[in-house]
């Protein structure tokens, strides 16, 4: 009876321990990874270290998987192939995180008027030639580039999931909406871990869901242009917040700055500086968003956001200083310097 009393008290202790240690608070745990040629943070609330490290991991994990679907810079990858098969007329069955991001982005075509386009990569490679090389393309190679894209001639077929690009030399380029995407891939990861009050960062646009305990939401810092004084606080949850600009990417020739954003329309780079921050549910969504409003300026810019259901502001630099519009909601997400908590 002694023995048979010891190992239920033994055993008694251990699910109470249990107990305890499922009711503790949730902890905050940070993770960092290099992907999609930038680097990629988590912030979490765990219960443990081990189980906040093990979503992590997979969450980096199923990033580089989208890298190695999704980039333009590896001959193996989905976007590859598709690019490769351009003018053959036979669709490429993909994965179906390539469909998803190949149906997404021909939805912000259209919705733009082909302000973003994917299928810019002919004339987005001569533009990082001409970065590397400190000079402007070749107007001839340039207009050849520009008469081998159109978003229109993105062909989906959902029945058997499989893409196609109809004119022969068409590239996709996803660099607009793949990081994005990979924010909300990454977060769907952590959920599946049981992990919802989670931010995942990929190279300076954000994605949350749950706000942190004691939180109304997580604090996001918005950068339009290098100066740091131009930075805003957000406060965000169950959201995304993509920025697109030249703050570190750009080709300066004659007092000219060219900026790594081309207008696909004209395959002009852009030349007067502009940042667009959106602020959407996905990341996907303003990943590509920001992209568009950048090109399409103030104006139509904010014309767009509206109609894709957007919050957004876009910030121009001039003679006389920063000026900048945003819709109402954006604003009012902006928060106070002497109020902005920290995370």
């Amino acid at each position: 009876m002694e023995i048979v009393r010891s190992s239920r008290g033994k055993l008694v202790w251990l699910a109470l321990g249990l107990f305890l240690a499922g009711c503790a608070a949730p902890q905050r745990f940070e993770f960092e990874d290099a992907a999609m040629g930038t680097q990629f943070r988590i912030v979490l609330y765990a219960r443990s270290e081990s189980a906040a490290g093990r979503a992590a991991a997979d969450a980096f994990a199923r990033v580089r998987e989208l890298d190695a679907l999704l980039s333009d810079y590896r001959d193996d990858s989905e976007v590859a192939r598709i690019s490769q098969a351009s003018g053959n007329g036979e669709p490429v069955s993909v994965s179906e995180h390539t469909w998803r991001v190949s149906a997404l982005a021909h939805l912000y075509a259209q919705l733009s008027d082909g302000a973003f386009d994917p299928t810019v990569g002919p004339v987005v490679a001569l533009w990082r030639r001409a970065r590397r090389q400190g000079e402007l393309p070749n107007e001839a190679r340039l207009a050849d580039a520009l008469a081998r894209t159109g978003w229109q001639a993105l062909e989906l077929e959902p029945r058997s999931r499989s893409v196609a690009l109809a004119r022969p030399g068409m590239q996709l380029d996803f660099g607009g909406i793949a990081k994005g995407y990979a924010l909300d891939v990454a977060l769907d990861t952590l959920a599946r871990h049981g992990i919802e009050c989670a931010l995942v960062d990929g190279g300076g646009d954000i994605a949350v869901r749950a706000a942190p305990p004691g939180r109304a939401g997580w604090l996001v810092t918005v950068r339009p242009f290098s100066d740091e004084s131009a930075s805003l606080s957000l406060e965000l949850a169950h959201a995304a917040v993509a920025t697109s600009g030249d703050a570190f990417q750009s080709l300066e020739l004659d007092g000219v700055r060219h900026s790594h954003i081309v207008d696909p329309r004209t395959g002009r780079a852009l030349v007067s500086r502009t940042s667009a921050s959106v602020l959407a549910s996905d990341g996907a969504s303003a990943d590509a968003l920001a992209t568009a409003l950048c090109v399409l300026g103030p104006q139509a810019g904010l014309e767009l956001a509206a109609r894709a259901g957007c919050e957004a502001r876009i910030a121009c630099e001039t003679p006389a200083g920063i000026e900048s519009v945003a819709t109402k909601g954006f604003e009012a997400r902006i928060l106070s310097p002497s109020i902005a908590p920290a995370n």
